[in-house]
């Protein structure tokens, strides 16, 4: 496939993730393939949301013919960026550095093609870092950086009045020196990141300048917020991570799927490979049909089948079609039922339940209601559901869903799934 670098630019502007690039990086993608790499410090366990911003430029890197570099910062992680902090990062230890960089690095794999003539790299700082020697350091990296150079980046200023460590202050030199090794180990002269790295970015390029009197380049997206205001990649105030056991893949695809009508668009561009076609046919079926929410299903499938697979997609897509009345749940697959039995208030399905059971006792059981009188009310109200089917105090239970469970729901808002003995089955 010959290179097509000159399209980089076009193609991450109107997706919106071009913010800022050094003059001259149009010219130099002119000139053919180039090597750019995006660093990760492992400071948790997982990845997030708003980590998807650089793989995503890296992502397009590759695709356009370049050659990604990702840099997972076991060494840097030991530090902690200040950028974007309003206080220290608490330190971690080495032992849950090297954790940390290993989860991650499984995450980051998923996102890449690590194979063929393009194929992306990944490495560890902590290779370079980690033999480093402090007076040969200072020596060499810290006399090209005056403190005044220093105090004018962003990620230090904003510091200032709170209060910074030598520790986070000295982060810039770090990131810098990454840049440097790389451009000298593997040839890299781009480095992408969010808006709020390019003071260490450019710091990078200035002393591969004073080093190496070499040429290097900067690409930064947009910092990303919400419509409304609010923080991207938050959910109930929590951070939306990568890994499924910090965020299910349930919760993943609905912090998407119920992104507000003014980001869809914005992240289908943002977060998705979908072509510009493809996205604007979605805008026009969202503006004749508001309800049906057709981008936002369309991205939380891409962005969930990125990150946790499409039989992980697909579940979550069934999972809410049936908690929204849009699928009945006798039609549902049993890894779905799987997938909602770590979701939703659940209980082992008595062993003396049948199909033939009234169904009061069944309802009586779940925490959906006060009471058994409580239960017999709903019931009289027709607000209870089971498996989808509307029931009155004296239904029986009925026949079992795929897997062996039941759901009953009062309304369309609260849930409660019965299990078999050993969760739900095939």
């Amino acid at each position: 496939m010959a290179s097509t670098m000159p399209t980089l630019l076009d193609e991450v502007a109107w997706r919106g993730l071009l913010h800022e690039q050094t003059p001259g990086l149009a010219a130099r993608l002119a000139r053919g393939p180039i090597t750019g790499y995006a660093g990760f410090d492992p400071t948790a366990p997982s990845l997030q949301v708003g980590n998807l911003i650089p793989v995503m430029l890296l992502a397009h890197l590759q695709r356009c013919g370049g050659h990604p570099v990702v840099v997972l910062g076991g060494g840097t992680g030991m530090i902690g960026d200040p950028s974007g902090r309003s206080a220290e990062r608490p330190l971690l230890t080495a032992e849950d550095v090297a954790g940390n960089v290993e989860r991650q690095r499984a995450q980051l794999a998923r996102f890449l093609d690590f194979s063929g003539a393009r194929a992306a790299r990944l490495v560890d700082n902590r290779e370079w870092l980690g033999e480093a020697r402090l007076l040969e350091f200072l020596r060499d990296v810290g006399k090209h950086f005056t403190i005044s150079y220093m105090l004018q980046k962003e990620s230090v200023r904003s510091r200032m009045e709170a209060g910074i460590s030598y520790t986070e202050f000295s982060y810039m030199l770090l990131q810098a020196y990454d840049f440097l090794q790389l451009h000298g180990r593997h040839d890299c002269e781009l480095q992408v990141g969010g808006s709020d790295q390019w003071g260490n970015i450019t710091a990078g390029i200035e002393l591969i300048r004073r080093v190496a009197g070499a040429e290097a380049h900067a690409l930064v997206a947009p910092m990303v917020t919400t419509a409304t205001g609010a923080k991207f990649g938050k959910s109930a105030g929590n951070a939306v991570w990568l890994d499924p056991a910090m965020t299910s893949p349930y919760q993943f695809f609905q912090y998407w799927i119920n992104a507000d009508d003014r980001d869809a668009d914005r992240y289908l561009r943002m977060f998705t490979f979908r072509p510009r076609e493809e996205i604007e046919a979605l805008r026009d079926e969202h503006a004749r049909n508001p309800g049906a929410r057709v981008p936002h299903r369309a991205l939380a499938a891409d962005v969930t089948t990125l990150v946790h697979g499409a039989g992980a997609a697909a579940s979550a897509a069934e999972a809410a079609r049936i908690l929204f009345g849009d699928l009945a749940p006798a039609r549902a697959r049993a890894a779905t039922w799987r997938l909602l039995a770590t979701e939703l208030p659940s209980a082992t399905l008595p062993a003396d339940v049948s199909a033939d059971t009234p169904v009061l006792d069944l309802v009586a059981s779940t925490t959906l209601v006060k009471s058994r009188s409580d239960a017999r009310r709903q019931l009289a109200q027709g607000g209870i559901t089971v498996n989808g089917e509307r029931v009155t105090e004296t239904s029986p239970t009925g026949a079992p869903l795929a897997g062996g469970g039941y759901l009953v729901q009062r309304g369309k808002k609260a849930s409660f799934l019965f299990t078999p003995p050993g969760g739900p089955g095939d």
